[in-house]
This record gives C-alpha cells, sequence and structure tokens, in this order.
C-alpha cells in the first residue's frame, strides 16, 4: 500500500466515523501532557496552566504497577468468562461470584493451614469463619499461600461444577438469553448465601506488618512493591503461560478451540463436547477462583461483594479484548486494569472505573470487534 492510499484509507476514516478523529486528538492531548508532567515543564496560557504541570516518575511508575495488577486479575479471571462466552454461547454473570466463593474458599484454607504451621491457638470455628486475627502473610507463612491458591481453584471448580449440573445443563439447549437470566439469579443465590454465612463485614486477612519490600529505584525516588503484589504477578503470569500451553500443545485446547469456532462440526467429527464443556467450567472455574484469592492476598481485606465489584472490569476486559479470545480476555484486562490506574494523572480516584469503562468504549469507536475480534478460545 503506498502512500496516497494510505492517506486516502485514512482520510475516509475520518469522514465515515469522526469520533476515531477526536480519540486520536484526545490521546495524542494526554500523551504530550503525561511526557510535560514527568518532565515537570507546565504551560500556561494567560495565567491558566493548559498542558503539563508536575508529576514524579516514581508515583507514576507506582501507578503502572497497581494497574499491572489489576490488570492481571481482571485478565486472568476473564479468561474463564471468555471461555464460557465462546464454547456455551452465554454471558455467565455469576462469574464475578466464583472470583468470591474461591476467595473464601482459599482464605479459609490458609487459616486452617496458617494457624497450624505458626502454632497459633485459635478456635477452629473462628478460623473456619475467617475471624480469627490476621496472621497469615506469604514470608511467615508460604505453605499457607499455597495451600489456599489450590484450594481457592478448587472450591470455584466445585461450585461451577454443581451449577452447571443442577442449572445450566438442563437449559443449554434453550438458547444464550434465558441462559444469560439464570446466571443472574445463581449470582444472587450465590452471593447471599455467602452473606448468610459469613456476614456483610470485611476482614483484614493478612499479617501486612511482615511482609518484605523491595524498593525499584526512579530518577527521582523509588517505587515500593511488598512480597504479596510480587506474589499475585508471578502466578499471574504462569497461569497465563500455562493456558496458553493447554490451548496450542495439547489434544484438550485443540478440541476447545474447534468446539468454540463450530460445535455442531465438532460433534460431527467426535470431539466429546459434554467433556470439554466440563473442562471449560473447570479452568474458568479454577482461573476466577485463584483470581479471587490473589486479590485478596494483595489487598489485604475480604468481603461478600468483592466479586460483584470486580465483575463489570471483568466484563470490560473481555469485550475490549474481543469476546470470545482468550488472549483477548487477558490483554483486554491489563489494558482496563493499567488505564484505571493511570487515569489517576488526571481525575480522582473514584472515577477510575469511569476512566476504565471510557478506554473500552473509546477503542471500540474505532475497533468494534475488539483487539483480538474474530481469534476466537486461541
Amino acid at each position: 500500500m503506498d502512500v496516497a492510499e494510505t492517506y486516502s484509507d485514512g482520510r475516509r476514516l475520518l469522514v465515515e466515523r469522526p469520533a476515531v478523529g477526536l480519540l486520536g486528538v484526545a490521546l495524542l492531548y494526554l500523551f504530550v501532557d503525561l511526557m510535560l508532567r514527568l518532565a515537570n515543564v507546565p504551560v500556561e496560557l494567560m495565567g491558566v496552566e493548559v498542558i503539563g504541570g508536575t508529576l514524579a516518575v516514581s508515583t507514576f511508575g507506582r501507578f503502572l504497577l497497581d494497574g499491572l495488577i489489576v490488570g492481571l486479575v481482571v485478565g486472568l479471571a476473564g479468561v474463564g468468562l471468555s471461555m464460557t462466552y465462546s464454547i456455551l454461547n452465554f454471558a455467565n454473570f455469576a462469574h464475578g461470584d466464583y472470583v468470591t466463593t474461591g476467595a473464601f474458599s482459599g482464605w479459609i484454607a490458609a487459616y486452617l493451614v496458617g494457624a497450624f504451621t505458626l502454632g497459633v491457638e485459635e478456635p477452629i470455628g473462628r478460623l473456619l469463619m475467617i475471624q480469627a486475627p490476621s496472621l497469615v502473610s506469604a514470608f511467615s507463612s508460604p505453605l499457607a499461600i499455597v495451600v489456599g491458591i489450590i484450594l481457592a481453584g478448587l472450591g470455584a471448580v466445585l461450585t461451577a461444577l454443581f451449577l452447571d449440573r443442577i442449572v445450566y445443563r438442563p437449559m443449554r439447549d434453550k438458547g444464550g438469553i434465558p441462559l444469560l437470566i439464570a446466571s443472574i439469579g445463581v449470582a444472587l443465590a450465590l452471593r447471599y448465601a455467602i452473606v448468610f454465612i459469613f456476614g456483610t463485614g470485611s476482614r483484614g486477612v493478612t499479617a501486612t506488618g511482615s511482609i518484605p519490600e523491595v524498593a525499584i529505584p526512579t530518577g527521582d525516588g523509588t517505587i515500593p512493591m511488598n512480597l504479596h503484589e510480587g506474589t499475585l504477578i508471578v502466578a499471574a503470569v504462569v497461569l497465563m503461560f500455562g493456558i496458553h500451553f493447554l490451548l496450542q500443545r495439547t489434544k484438550l485446547g485443540k478440541a476447545m478451540r474447534a468446539m468454540a469456532d463450530n460445535k455442531d462440526l465438532a460433534q460431527v467429527t467426535g470431539i466429546p463436547t459434554e467433556r470439554v464443556i466440563r473442562a471449560t467450567w473447570i479452568i474458568g472455574g479454577a482461573l476466577a477462583g485463584i483470581a479471587g484469592f490473589l486479590i485478596v492476598l494483595e489487598r489485604g481485606t475480604l468481603s461478600f461483594n468483592i466479586g460483584w465489584r470486580l465483575l463489570l472490569l471483568i466484563f470490560a476486559g473481555v469485550i475490549l479484548g474481543g469476546i470470545g479470545s482468550v488472549y483477548g480476555a487477558m490483554a483486554g484486562g491489563i489494558v482496563i486494569g493499567i488505564a484505571s490506574r493511570v487515569s489517576l494523572v488526571w481525575i480522582p480516584s473514584d472515577f477510575a472505573r469511569v476512566a476504565a469503562f471510557s478506554v473500552m468504549i473509546l477503542v471500540l469507536l474505532y475497533r468494534p470487534e475488539g483487539l483480538f475480534g474474530g481469534v476466537k478460545t486461541a
């Protein structure tokens, strides 16, 4: 394509979709403003600062790190939601409550193991209700964290398989809309079952005072990162690479990709579709539960609505990446997470979610199918 054709295509795009041009101007302004802020160069017009300002590199680096942490959790949980949509053809609104279920399951296990390994004498009832004093950290009781991650995934998997057996499987031939509506009911039932057992109060679950930190040096300061944040990043990246390996190098992954592309053809060619569906619930539930455990590990607090609060970000990441694409869910989640934190350069923290959804809308104006649109499962 020569320069003339490129110019012609760009001009046609701006004429047919002027919102794209406005998006480009806005992004250019924000980029220039950010560069000027990092260089501590304010630009004033008639005594009013119109662009630039002051922003420490260490502060911006912390925003990026926080955004990466949130994005990895959103992307990890979004994999299961994307797989459910591409293979079962419905948007599962109960997915956020699988995140919550996994978080509670994992932290019950972590508390039991932590109390045993640390020699803490607490009544078993208080440990099962996660009401003991905060005693678990990745430094003081790494075994508790490992067991918690495993049991978080297992708890969410058992919940997902049970609900599929009693709710989704009997309705599987009814279409996507009835399943979607059923998933809303399932979400409410799960959420308030957790409230009935554990109550509505938030719990501080990690021993934050004993967590080692490392300081990443910058030109004007340091970016602190503690062991829990590092654990989250490593675990999420390893799991994402594991999903990549499963999809590309295993028979199950190939069967999942085939079923996502054409379910009827997959059945004709002898692919065991029920087994693939079961594997979808297992993988999606496990990743959702582990994501819930990890975000609680990083934040240090656990509440009944943690999954519900993440659900909208998960949906935003999946839609941004291209619904039905696993890689799109990962990339979209990371973009949404970073956008929600980097936006704090310009707006108050109360509007961070608004910024994340604005990024999703603006990108979809340019690419309606999403970043990885058309790439099913893989």
